[in-house]
């Protein structure tokens, strides 16, 4: 009997054991938000200088090939106490992939996101308790300077339990430790050429979701130190907090009337959209692109009245505000766009969580660089007026293409008023 109940006993510790194994795995495909929160404390050549915190956000859109993400800094509190607002929010551009394993690598790199390949899994399963080993990378610039250096991290992670998070969402959770070092012949010949050394420690605990393989939440606590060329060090020691957010579901059960309202499309031509189709009713020229999206229905797009395009993209529904009427070669509005501007005004107040991409185009001239300038200082302009019809203002983020996005042939006039236009996303 004894001998019974030993056996009994070993065959349930190695059941349970087997139940709480985890197999990790990334299957993230939808579009998110990522946010960056650093709080550190900052010591210049060994003396205290102040707190720095900052916040990174950003909306990143899968687009079935890649990530295409905007990033930007929201706000800022340098060492000096000085608290810096950049005001209207500038897209930092960035695409990545990131493969069933975690690991993310980098297509379009302009610092960001900062953490890359992380965390990473094991194509094992792992019981509770059970550690593995993944290389990931970091991009830092301690001093600002706009040009980030790779540091290359092998991190230890541990799954040490399990846990439902604050949405609702059944999570592994996971710590993770790992060294900084970088220099004696671990450089980054891209990354600032006066940072000579870097050495500290992190350790990190994370939520990753089950379903997803998605890191909801991490929170790293660390200390660290730069040295630079001219001896100078700069410490840093606190936390730095990543989370992942999901987008509101665009209610375009709200936004379609509304759009009827201004007059821009018709109620059939609303109800076609709603349902995935636009079969060209209306005074508006309409096409469909196929292609799936999800529930099985093609992109749609209209060419609305008042010159205010309709489309359903990857990243969420956009407006298209056409042959865009500035004062010649400047970002100067005309009088006369102040009713098209009330009306985008209108619709975008009936989706009150949302954030809005404002993209600036131009017709091509041959001056790339004051295109894109021109282009983005448009978008400027679209949203300091939506901002003075009562838009908040963090709640968009710009972005100027200049003349690279034609719709149309620059060489005739029609062609080239097509193409000054701004594009205005509701993000989902």
């Amino acid at each position: 009997m004894k001998r019974t109940l030993t056996l009994l006993a070993l065959c349930l510790t190695m059941c349970a054991s087997f139940a709480q194994q985890a197999e990790l795995l990334y299957r993230g495909n939808r579009n998110y938000q990522l946010v960056e929160r650093t709080d550190l404390l900052r010591y210049d050549n060994g003396k205290y200088t102040g707190l720095v915190s900052r916040e990174v956000r950003s909306f990143i859109t899968n687009t079935g090939t890649f990530y295409d993400g905007s990033f930007y800094v929201l706000q800022q509190t340098k060492h000096d106490a000085r608290s810096v607002n950049s005001g209207i929010n500038d897209s930092i551009p960035s695409q990545f992939t990131i493969d069933e394993d975690g690991d993310l690598c980098m297509v379009t790199d302009n610092g960001y996101p900062s953490f890359r390949s992380f965390p990473a899994f094991t194509s094992q399963k792992v019981s509770l308790g059970q550690s593995w080993h993944a290389s990931a990378e970091r991009a830092v610039d301690p001093l600002e300077k706009g040009i980030f250096t790779i540091l290359p991290l092998y991190v230890e992670y541990t799954y040490t339990g399990d846990t439902v998070s604050d949405s609702g969402e059944e999570v592994y959770v996971i710590t993770a430790r790992w060294a900084t070092r970088y220099g004696n012949g671990v450089y980054d010949e891209q990354g600032d050429p006066d940072l000579v050394k870097a050495a500290g420690s992190h350790e990190a605990t994370m939520h990753v979701s089950k379903a997803t393989g998605t890191a909801l939440v991490v929170r790293d606590r660390t200390d660290e130190q730069f040295t630079y060329a001219d001896g100078r060090t700069v410490r840093l020691k606190g936390t730095i907090s990543l989370f992942t957010k999901y987008p509101p579901v665009i209610d375009r059960s709200k936004i379609f009337p509304a759009l009827q309202r201004v007059g821009i499309l018709s109620a059939e031509e609303s109800e076609q959209f709603v349902s995935g189709w636009v079969s060209g009713a209306g005074n508006g020229n309409t096409s469909g692109a196929s292609g799936g999206t999800s529930g099985g229905k093609r992109p749609v797009s209209v060419t609305g009245r008042k010159g205010i395009g309709v489309s359903e993209t990857a990243s969420g529904l956009m407006l298209t505000m056409q042959n865009l009427r500035f004062k010649p070669d400047s970002a100067e509005l005309l009088p006369e766009e102040a009713e098209r501007l009330d009306d985008i005004a209108a619709i975008l107040k009936e989706v009150p969580n949302s954030l809005f991409m404002v993209e600036g185009h131009t017709a091509s001239t041959g001056n790339p660089a004051g295109e894109k300038t021109l282009s983005l200082e448009r978008a400027h302009a679209i949203v300091k007026a939506l901002v003075a019809r009562g838009l908040a203002q963090e709640r968009f983020i710009c972005k100027g293409s200049g003349g690279t996005k034609p719709l149309a042939d620059n060489s005739t006039a029609e062609g080239k008023a097509l193409n000054r236009r701004v594009e205005i996303t509701i993000l989902e």
